[in-house]
């Protein structure tokens, strides 16, 4: 049995810790319920919002594609294969026969053909009336060095990782301003927060779009027009099967680290809840990279360091 003093001491220390803490805790737990409140009104407001989604034939904007039909969206399935974009549209209807919701439409697009872009969004207004959330997925990675990869090869993963991206931007905005209301959405990478070797043009790509975001956000805040930028790690899809190498041919394999990524469908559902807590700029990765990329700020020596090994090791 614990005498009267244990007992008194203990209690004493739990009431110093209440009134130290307390105070602290409970505005912290307020706006995080706050925060949960909003991000569920945001998310039922999804429903029957039109989302133009680009890259959804495949991998991570086929699970994002299938995440917001089932939020009650109309989707539009943008990307070059207008073959699996008519098989991601059967399967939306067939998977989820049950939902009561829209049936999505495809648009057949081609980021790198910049000036077919505006025409391309005007026939999906013609279509909704509106855009009310563009997800800008759609893009193309590299495996090779700096010095053997092509400058066509550089200008080409511009071309559509930014400027195709850039161009489809700009022709949607227009109508949203018009209407006060709608969101960009893009999907950069945590290699455009941090690069790392044999990634120099995709790291460039994924820089220029972030101080894009950063750029265009403040700009069209006034318009009640937000921008939602994220940067994922490592997603299991066939993004390396499909990069190019210095010279332009296909990498054609995948990679250990894209292999052991996260799946396509848990990013897609990490990207809704971010779109509905309203998120403007979220990195979506375990913590090695989140971990590079506070290296990279604190500690730029070191983190210089870890990428010269890390080069090194790939050249050998």
């Amino acid at each position: 049995m614990k005498s009267l003093a244990e007992r008194s001491g203990g209690s004493l220390y739990w009431w110093v810790l209440a009134t130290l803490f307390l105070p602290l805790a409970i505005p912290g737990l307020v706006l995080k319920l706050l925060t949960m409140m909003k991000a569920q009104r945001n998310a039922r407001n999804l429903n029957g919002k039109v989302v133009l989604i680009t890259g959804a034939s495949s991998g991570l904007g086929e699970a994002l594609a299938h995440s917001f039909y089932l939020a009650g969206c109309k989707v539009v399935l943008a990307a070059r294969r207008k073959e699996e974009l008519e098989r991601v549209r059967k399967d939306l209807l067939e998977l989820h026969a049950t939902v009561p919701t829209h049936p999505p439409i495809i648009l057949p697009l081609d980021l790198s053909d910049l000036n077919s872009i505006t025409g391309k969004v005007q026939s999906v207004l013609e279509i909704h009336g509106a855009i009310d959330i563009l997800v800008n997925n759609g893009g193309i990675s590299v495996r090779g060095d700096a010095l053997s990869t092509s400058i066509d090869v550089d200008i080409r993963i511009m071309l559509v990782n930014y400027f195709g991206t850039v161009a489809i931007t700009k022709a949607c905005l227009p109508s949203m301003i018009a209407r006060k209301e709608g969101r960009i959405v893009c999907i950069s990478s945590v290699q455009g927060k941090f690069a790392i070797p044999h990634r120099s043009s995709y790291s460039a790509s994924k820089h220029a779009l972030q101080a894009f975001c950063d750029s265009l956000r403040a700009e069209v805040a006034k318009d009640n027009i937000k921008v939602t930028l994220i940067s994922p790690g490592y997603i299991n899809t066939a993004i390396s099967m499909n990069a190019l190498t210095g010279s332009g041919a296909t990498y054609g394999k995948m990679d250990a680290a894209t292999a052991s990524g996260a799946s396509a469908e848990d990013s897609a559902s990490g990207i809704l809840k971010a779109i509905a807590r309203d998120e403007k700029d979220i990195i979506m990765a375990p913590f090695a990279p989140r971990a590079a990329y506070w290296l990279r700020h604190a500690l730029p020596s070191v983190y210089f360091w870890v990428m010269k090994k890390r080069a090194e090791k790939l050249n050998t």
